[in-house]
């Protein structure tokens, strides 16, 4: 790969959009078995004159993530389900394994029975405002916080506000030294810095591997449509 293009700024838009057969109710004889929250991630590399360069990949809504949000939906708690009605998605974690090693811009699509990262790395050594701190393989932190939460209107539903838009920045100080290839979004009780959990992956997404420096910022706009 070409070291100038490894130094080039990221943004990834992860997008997790409703099949055409998962929202329906009994009247609706042909809802299928595999409907679910589907979507696709757009990784922009940004070049210093500003063009992007774009690359498609799968992202999923896990099966572990519709039942927190079924408890969610009606502040009851399912005592069979590892989450709870209290939990929101307040943060994100990063990992190494989207893609295998010997093929790393080739990366794993998630699947259903995910319940979390293949492999998590750590964020950040030491900055509080994070979350998930754990001693081993490395120590540090191993979640961030959402930057910021945004509503949108759908313009192919009425121009209603059924779009969440999520921004994460991951910094110049964080996550350095690893080949990111996937990502999640995880709920927790508390947004509060040094939050010990439980965390519960949401959503996942995976994608070709990029390599993170102190010298590139990787940003995600990610986008969940209700």
């Amino acid at each position: 790969m070409d070291k100038d293009k490894q130094l080039n700024n990221i943004q990834i838009e992860v997008h997790d959009k409703y099949g055409d057969f998962c929202l329906q109710d009994g009247i609706n004889i042909n809802c299928h078995e595999n409907r679910g929250p589907k979507g696709f991630v757009e990784i922009y590399e940004i070049f210093p004159d500003g063009q992007k360069k774009l690359i498609g990949r799968p992202n999923l809504v896990l099966y572990i993530g519709r039942e927190w949000l079924a408890q969610r939906l009606f502040n009851v708690n399912n005592t069979d389900t590892t989450s709870g009605p209290d939990d929101f998605i307040y943060w994100v974690g990063l990992g190494d394994g989207g893609a295998p090693e010997g093929d790393p811009l080739t990366p794993t699509a998630p699947t259903n029975t995910d319940t979390g990262l293949g492999n998590d790395i750590m964020i950040s050594i030491n900055d509080s405002t994070n979350a998930d701190y754990r001693a081993l393989p490395v120590p540090g932190y191993y979640k961030q916080p959402i930057d910021g939460i945004e509503f949108e209107q759908d313009v192919n539903n009425s121009n209603k506000y059924l779009i969440v838009k999520v921004t994460i920045t991951v910094g110049t100080g964080n996550g350095n030294g690893y080949n990111i290839s996937e990502a999640g979004l995880f709920t927790a009780s508390s947004r509060s810095g040094g939050e010990t959990g439980p965390f519960t992956c949401y959503a996942r997404t995976t994608f070709p591997s990029i390599v993170k420096t102190s010298a590139r910022i990787l940003t995600f706009i990610w986008y969940i449509y209700v």
